[in-house]
């Protein structure tokens, strides 16, 4: 009796392991976002959802279905006050829910969106917005030419240079106050890829 009652938890375990198939480390998730965040609004710890708009298939078996949600929080939200910078926002996927309920734990990071205008994601997966361009640059140069050339006319050389800063300050101030935030609404595409393997269930009847 204690033969049969083995070979049959063998023969189960062996069912259930033939169901499971792993997602290598790179394995692509597509989805859109179902929160709009932006670093003028968001802060560390705030959630976010994506649901996937493209199945992922291993041997023509289906493993992650469209619909499935991903749920994960911001880790960082920044707007940076210099010339150079760029807003950020940095985003920590942490679970995968299967639309019958199942979850996963999920480890990845984000690779790529659909959202341009100089924006992009680097290679800590922390996507940037697009900053201040080179008009923003120009502003400050006509700026600082602009009160040197008034300040000349005023009081000569040291004129200038006195003009020459006071112009870049205003001229700065502006464009500070610009707020070149970094949004990402509710429907952008995001892709994803694993950071490490992911055992998962075939979905049933795939």
């Amino acid at each position: 009796m204690k033969k049969v009652t083995f070979l049959m938890s063998m023969v189960l375990l062996a069912a259930f392991a033939s169901a499971q198939v792993s997602l290598p480390t790179g394995t692509a998730l597509k989805m859109k976002l179902e929160t709009t965040l932006a670093t003028f609004s968001n802060k560390a710890g705030d959630p976010f959802s994506a649901r996937i708009t493209e199945p992922v298939v291993v041997d023509g078996k289906t493993v992650v279905p469209i619909g499935t949600t991903v749920q994960g929080r911001v880790t960082k939200t920044s707007e940076p006050r210099r010339v150079s910078g760029k807003p950020t926002i940095a985003l920590f996927p942490e679970s995968l829910v299967l639309p019958n309920g199942e979850r996963f734990m999920l480890n990845a990071a984000l690779v790529d969106t659909n959202a341009r205008h100089g924006t992009d994601v680097n290679t800590e997966g922390q996507f940037k917005g697009a900053g201040h361009d080179g008009k923003d640059a120009t502003e400050v140069g006509m700026g600082t030419g602009g009160g040197m050339l008034i300040g000349g006319l005023a009081g000569g050389g040291q004129g200038m240079l006195i003009g020459g800063a006071i112009g870049a300050g205003v001229t700065v101030t502006h464009w500070l106050a610009k707020h070149r935030s970094a949004t990402l609404p509710a429907g952008t595409e995001l892709v994803m890829e694993l950071s490490r393997p992911m055992v998962m269930n075939q979905v049933a009847g795939q």
